[in-house]
């Protein structure tokens, strides 16, 4: 079972593994990546958070390390031969988001050395996704970095993030051998539930495929209708709040975020869920997926 109180109110140190990207809309280009959101939204809750990630020695590499400096985001982007990674995005009439990737980027090629060791013994949560593990390195590289965390003192969150064919059985499998809290959307539960042989696809049937398999987190979301989270034995059902929505990259990242960042804090899984859903949405309003929170939103958070 998941015990948050563990942590104690202290001072909680995670980190977002694994694509740090540039989403390239029709006029600028904006720094993005599951795993870097995630971290981005994580400092603004109150955790010591860090970026790991790969960037290569060009414009778009170079001005990864300048924007992250800017926002006071820690970051680990260790140096590589390839292009810094790149999706194009387009976004259609309701601000929904379809990608273009490009390939074989410094994230696909990211090492797994002593200074990865180092800060993943030191982490008490560590969110990933498959993206950055469509290539063999990266794959074995955030596979060793979650085996080295402290198994007393870790939340493992796999926000699986399936983008086109960049996934796997075995990738989607070996991950959740290494996960305490999971999460996935609308469309991606019915292929995961055919990947887990689930004939009846739902998310109470994928919750009790994860709760055999011991991880007892699970998040749900279902965009614009509503959000489902199960934690242990406690279920949290809320509505979207219906928003003039300007761009809902981000918006998923920033939800997980906040969620699992006010339960690492002590607040009680409803509070922390209604305050995820007002993050998103807010998120949603925002061009980018790093805006930073209204004073209001922070003064509500409580922390």
């Amino acid at each position: 079972m998941l015990d948050f109180r563990k942590f104690g109110g202290k001072r909680i140190k995670c980190a977002g593994l694994g694509e740090v990207l540039f989403d390239v809309y029709p006029n600028e280009a904006k720094i993005g990546g599951a795993p870097a959101n995630f971290a981005f939204h994580c400092r603004q809750l109150g955790l010591d958070s860090i970026i790991i990630s790969s960037v290569g020695n060009d414009e778009l590499g170079f001005k990864a390390r300048n924007i992250l400096a800017a926002k006071f985001l820690p970051a680990l982007l260790l140096p590589n031969s390839k292009n810094t990674g790149a999706v194009n995005v387009l976004l259609n009439a309701k601000g929904v988001p379809t990608y273009l990737f490009l390939e074989d980027t410094a994230f696909d090629n990211i090492p797994f050395d002593e200074l990865l060791q180092d800060v993943a013994q030191k982490l008490q949560m560590c969110c990933f996704g498959t993206l950055a593990q469509r290539s063999k390195m990266t794959h074995e590289t955030v596979m060793k970095f979650l085996d080295t965390m402290d198994e007393d003192k870790r939340i493992r969150v796999f926000d699986v993030n399936l983008r086109r064919n960049y996934f796997s059985k075995e990738v989607i499998e070996e991950s959740l051998k290494r996960t305490d809290i999971f999460k996935c959307n609308e469309d991606e539960l019915p292929v995961l539930c055919e990947i887990a042989g689930i004939k009846n696809a739902s998310a109470a049937a994928y919750r009790d495929y994860l709760a055999d398999r011991g991880i007892y987190g699970f998040i749900f979301t279902e965009g614009a209708k509503q959000s489902t989270v199960f934690i242990n034995d406690e279920t949290s059902i809320k509505k979207t709040p219906v928003i003039k929505a300007l761009d809902t990259v981000g918006a998923g990242d920033s939800f997980t975020a906040s969620l699992v960042s006010l339960l690492m804090q002590g607040k009680n899984l409803n509070f922390a869920h209604e305050k995820a859903v007002e993050i998103s949405a807010y998120v949603c309003t925002q061009q980018g997926a790093m805006p930073e929170l209204t004073d209001q939103l922070k003064e509500s958070l409580g922390i």
